[in-house]
């Protein structure tokens, strides 16, 4: 699964203004999918760290009728470097020309 690990300061930002900005991002509705891209590593999934998220991050999929995973970050594991920066160093691929 292709994930962002996201560490903010909730003086800074809200937890709640995180998951609007996750879930304008992309389509929460769709199963193992988002656009073109097709499979169980593209489904929606929200990995919370604490019961407090959890609560929300539950609300805030109940109440777009979505199929989001909410489930505890157990383990992130960093993308090869090859992964990093993908748009920015392969701009001639046909599918970051389409995207």
């Amino acid at each position: 699964m292709e994930v962002t690990y996201v560490e903010y300061d909730p003086r800074e930002i809200k937890f709640h203004d995180l998951l609007t900005v996750f879930f304008a991002s992309h389509d929460p509705t769709t199963v193992n999918r988002q656009g073109n891209d097709v499979g169980p590593q593209y489904r929606s999934a929200v990995f919370y760290s604490t019961p407090e998220q959890e609560v929300e991050v539950a609300k805030y999929v109940k109440e777009l009728d979505a199929v989001t995973e909410v489930v505890p970050l157990e383990h992130f594991y960093e993308a090869e470097e090859y992964h990093k920066d993908y748009f920015a160093t392969h701009p001639d691929q046909a599918y970051c020309q389409i995207i």
